[in-house]
């Protein structure tokens, strides 16, 4: 069974940088990917980065693109989201979630959240002044 849990949330500035981390467990294949999503007060759950492990491949979102950036640490069986320019509008509830496909990293895929089978418990992110 896929255990994640995210940790590195918290308080910062406008234009400050945070890296959230998803520290992963359980996986028996090396076809997945693992997506970070975000949820603020009041919005839907969107999706703002995937990254998958059998190429190393990476998507973003367009209101993230240029400015997070996702990776992997192989020996720590972590997936980073590294935020430089964060904005008050990035402020939300950041979840990691793992899928087990052989597909890419889209739009499309960050789009059904719902096929995400494993989930983390989240950790705030707040952006203000």
């Amino acid at each position: 069974q896929v255990q994640l849990a995210e940790s590195g949330g918290g308080l910062v500035q406008p234009g400050d940088s945070l890296r959230l981390s998803c520290a992963d467990s359980g996986f028996t294949s090396d076809y997945y990917a693992i997506a970070w999503f975000r949820q603020a007060p009041g919005k839907e759950r969107v999706g703002v980065s995937c990254y998958r492990h059998s190429d190393h491949s990476t998507y973003y979102a367009d209101s993230v693109k240029g400015r997070f950036t996702t990776s992997r640490d192989v020996g720590k069986n972590t997936v980073y989201l590294q935020m430089t320019n964060l904005k008050p509008e990035d402020t939300a509830v950041y979840y990691c979630a793992a899928l087990s496909f052989r597909g890419r990293c889209s739009a499309a895929t960050m789009s059904e959240s719902n096929r995400f089978g494993s989930w983390g418990q989240g950790t705030q992110v707040t952006v203000s002044s």
